[in-house]
């Protein structure tokens, strides 16, 4: 009876093994599965409260940037406290372990983690950028009554680059984030955040590197001098415009004071030219170390400073220890925030008509010796008022930052460590040595002698094509030429040399630079193939068009380039600024390795 029952038992006892094993397994997945949906439920609630929150914050950032550039400091104290308490709730909700099993999820998980990292950008940018730049005196930045004060510059510099610190890593926190997966709202906040810091970083960024800067150029070691240089964009050149006058700067102890004004046709001509570098020849001949006005048909600022500053000293004995270059816009600017500005003998210059009345009124009125005169007590003027008159730092900050952005103001320091200190940026007005994005460069000369540069007006599309085998890209370059310029009324000083029977016909030489490591394959013009000169400059090619346009006409230039070896499906457009800005459009495309 045992040895016939034990089979039995053993049978039995194996199924209610069995069942309880299976028992526990249901029970461990329920278990899961109850854990998966609480937390998926957590996560999206959490996520709701971050969504909100990070769209209070990003609205409040950009209003914050906003109040902190135009000096409303009451109103950005508020809003500041506003955003660190939005802010500070955004991490917490997306910073709990619920959230951090959420981005380990797939689908979901990579979003999650966006949105953290979002949080975490915008967090930092509130307890720490935003305060110290409201606490920094940005007057000490900008001259009161011909002085700066070199004292208080030294003493915010430190606040200054920790607060130009803070908004550089936000921003590039928030730039490596991918939003193409995210909610729409949080997206387009994040897209006007993204933008605004940008902005709002190309201020600090030059906040900082003047208050590094600034003590030794202007004095604060020993006398310094400067040629204050006027580029007038009526007679293109490629880093904006002809040198058509100067004065000299002289700085001491933070003093500085203004003499000297002389016009660049008082300098002649140089024979034997000044020595200029093997690829500039190739491209200009002689014509840079030769005259003046031709210095700067490289776009290389650097280049064109040191040639005139060195006609400079050869014609009059001045030795400078830099040169600074702006443009009318520039004056434009500037006096739109210290108010208008006498020239003795001439009328007032008023922000809003200057440019005007230097690049085109001016012509009707005076010879080309007394406009190259009033060229240089115009920009004396407005320089002497900005160094003397009253005005709002933040105000004037601004003007300085979006001149520097569009190219309009340019410098140049014999001091190799201060020139290595502006690096590549917009400051040094040079192309830099390698691409972060693969840079298209399209610079302007005036190939006729003439003033018409006033009238024309350009646009620029590239379009990232497709990606070659060997790790380059395409890219499709559209330039477009159109001229405003009357049929008849201008003076010969603006119509130069004449075209074709016609003066009134503009001939624009479009030099374009292809991204470093990169070729031209071909250009057309209006659909035809064109003659076009060649060259290189550094690791870039370098090809130039003859575009001549009658009045009331467009031209265009197509020219197909390849970069170097670049995974990137975007491009950067570098352009010599002229009177009426560029319209650009850059027209991306996937990545290479997408």
């Amino acid at each position: 009876m045992t040895e016939s029952g034990g089979p039995a038992r053993w049978r039995r006892r194996s199924r209610r093994r069995s069942r309880a094993r299976v028992r526990r397994v249901l029970l461990v997945g329920l278990v899961v599965v109850s854990v998966l949906l609480a937390t998926a439920g957590w996560v999206g609630f959490r996520g709701w409260q971050a969504r909100a929150h990070l769209l209070n914050a990003a609205g409040l950032a950009q209003d914050l940037s906003n109040q902190v550039v135009g000096g409303d400091v009451a109103r950005a104290q508020r809003t500041l406290a506003a955003l660190q308490e939005q802010a500070a709730a955004a991490r917490t909700a997306t910073g709990d372990p619920g959230w951090w099993l959420g981005q380990q999820a797939p689908y979901a998980g990579d979003d999650l983690a966006a949105v953290r990292q979002i949080a975490v950008a915008v967090d930092d940018l509130a307890r720490l950028a935003f305060p110290t730049l409201l606490r920094v005196d940005l007057a000490s930045l900008v001259p009161k009554e011909g002085r700066l004060d070199l004292g208080r510059l030294r003493a915010v510099s430190a606040e200054v680059s920790a607060a130009d610190r803070s908004v550089r890593q936000a921003g590039e926190r928030l730039r490596a984030v991918s939003t193409d997966d995210l909610v729409g709202q949080v997206r387009e906040a994040v897209a006007g955040l993204r933008t605004e810091l940008d902005r709002l970083g190309e201020l600090t960024a030059a906040a900082d590197q003047g208050a590094r800067l600034l003590p030794a150029l202007l004095g604060a070691d020993g006398p310094r001098s400067y040629l204050l240089v006027s580029q007038n964009p009526a007679e293109l050149r490629a880093t904006g415009g002809m040198f058509g006058a100067h004065a000299v700067l002289r700085a001491e102890g933070g003093r500085i004071r203004m003499s000297g004004q002389n016009s660049a046709s008082s300098l002649g001509s140089f024979t034997p030219p000044l020595p200029v570098g093997a690829e500039l020849r190739r491209l200009w001949k002689d014509l840079p170390g030769t005259y003046p006005a031709d210095v700067n048909l490289s776009p290389d600022f650097p280049t064109a400073a040191a040639l005139y500053r060195e006609m400079v000293r050869r014609r009059t004995g001045t030795t400078v220890d830099g040169v600074l270059a702006v443009d009318p816009l520039v004056l434009s600017y500037l006096l739109g925030v210290i108010g208008p500005v006498t020239v003795p003998g001439r009328p007032s210059l008023a922000g809003s008509t200057v440019v005007r009345t230097l690049l085109s009124d001016t012509y009707r009125t005076l010879d080309t010796r007394e406009q190259d005169a009033y060229f240089a007590q115009a920009a004396s003027a407005v320089f002497d008022a900005f160094f003397t008159k009253a005005a709002n730092p933040r105000a004037l900050l601004t003007v300085f930052n979006r001149s520097i952005t569009e190219r309009r103001i340019l410098f140049w320091s014999v001091h190799p460590a201060e020139q290595r200190a502006l690096g590549d940026s917009r400051l040094a007005g040079k192309l830099r040595e390698k691409d972060a994005v693969p840079a298209v460069g399209v610079f302007l000369n005036d190939g006729s002698g003439a003033k018409l540069g006033y009238y024309l007006r350009f646009s620029a599309t590239v379009t990232v094509g497709d990606c070659q085998p060997d790790g380059r890209r395409e890219l499709r370059l559209r330039v477009t030429v159109h001229s405003t310029a009357p049929q008849s009324g201008l003076a010969e000083s603006v119509t130069g040399l004449a075209l074709s029977g016609d003066p009134y016909t503009a001939r624009t030489l479009v030099s374009v630079y292809t991204p470093t490591g990169g070729a031209v394959l071909g250009g057309r013009l209006d659909g035809r193939d064109a003659p076009m000169g060649s060259g290189t400059a550094g690791s870039r090619q370098v090809t130039v068009a003859k575009v001549e346009v009658k009045p009331g006409r467009t031209r265009t230039l197509d020219v197909t380039l390849l970069t170097g070896k670049t995974s990137a499906g975007t491009a950067e457009l570098v352009l010599t600024p002229t009177v009426t800005p560029w319209t650009t459009q850059v027209v991306s495309a996937p990545s290479c390795d997408q």
